[in-house]
């Protein structure tokens, strides 16, 4: 939205900009809400990654939750700039994200270990080089919902062939907090005119990040718990402070 005070950073030139004035509370962060939404994101993700590195799971966990933290502050300095460079910082780590949840989901049934990673990684690389030249606007989002679409039927056999209560209701948290994201960020998007002119902005965007990064811990954490399903370590769903689930495991001890 137009520019509530002068700038620190000049002119907008990053192609998408949410229903938040830019600039309404300090030159140096363009839209603020939608800035500072992204610290629970990097929380939630240094609690995952300090469970993950305690009880020693598998280093693709460490990196998943790095890479969490790593889209959280991407979408800050996006946000905070409204920069086309900026921009990048944040969509692309998205796509990097996404292919490492693919690789989690698909890798434990793939007989060629090496195929996997090794054409994981040239497509986010060679993704990343394209993306840094070409504005794709509307592709990058059709790009991105088919790489999410390709993750659903994994994730929903690794529901129904988990019997664990608390298990389940992680992953069903994970789905309702994508579902309401998603709705805040559709009515960010689309009633923007009509939510300019309340006495309140809800901010669907700022929201769209809260939900978001509840559910990449909920997606994170029942991952963790389905991989620990599967070499034997007999995990069970914990609650920090009794509230924030986490999975603890027990290794054999000849692991």
């Amino acid at each position: 939205m137009a520019d509530g005070i002068s700038s620190f950073w000049g002119p907008v030139t990053s192609t998408i900009e949410c229903c938040e004035i830019n600039y309404a509370y300090s030159s140096y962060i363009a839209e603020f809400y939608n800035t500072i939404s992204n610290v629970p994101g990097i929380l939630l993700a240094l609690i995952g990654l300090v469970n993950a590195l305690r009880q020693r799971f598998e280093k693709r966990f460490s990196i998943l939750h790095i890479s969490n933290m790593i889209l959280a502050i991407g979408s800050m300095l996006y946000h905070a700039t409204l920069q086309h460079v900026q921009q990048q910082s944040d969509e692309t780590p998205m796509v990097w994200e996404i292919l490492l949840y693919m690789y989690i989901l698909y890798s434990p049934d793939w007989h060629y270990r090496s195929t996997m990673p090794t054409f994981l990684f040239l497509y986010g690389a060679a993704f990343a080089i394209v993306h840094a030249y070409l504005r794709f606007g509307i592709g990058f989002k059709v790009h991105y919902v088919i790489l999410c679409l390709l993750c659903i039927p994994r994730m929903y056999k690794y529901y129904i062939h988990t019997e664990d209560t608390a298990a389940k209701r992680i992953a069903k948290w994970y789905v309702a907090t994508i579902l309401v994201g998603s709705i805040c960020w559709f009515c960010d998007r689309v009633f923007c005119k009509t939510i300019s002119q309340w006495p309140v902005n809800p901010q669907g965007h700022a929201l769209w990040h809260v939900f978001m990064s509840f559910n990449s811990y909920c997606a994170n954490t029942f991952l963790m718990f389905c991989r620990a399903q599967q070499r034997g370590w007999n995990p069970k769903v914990k609650y920090f402070l009794g509230v924030l689930p986490y999975v603890k495991i027990e290794k054999p001890k000849t692991q």
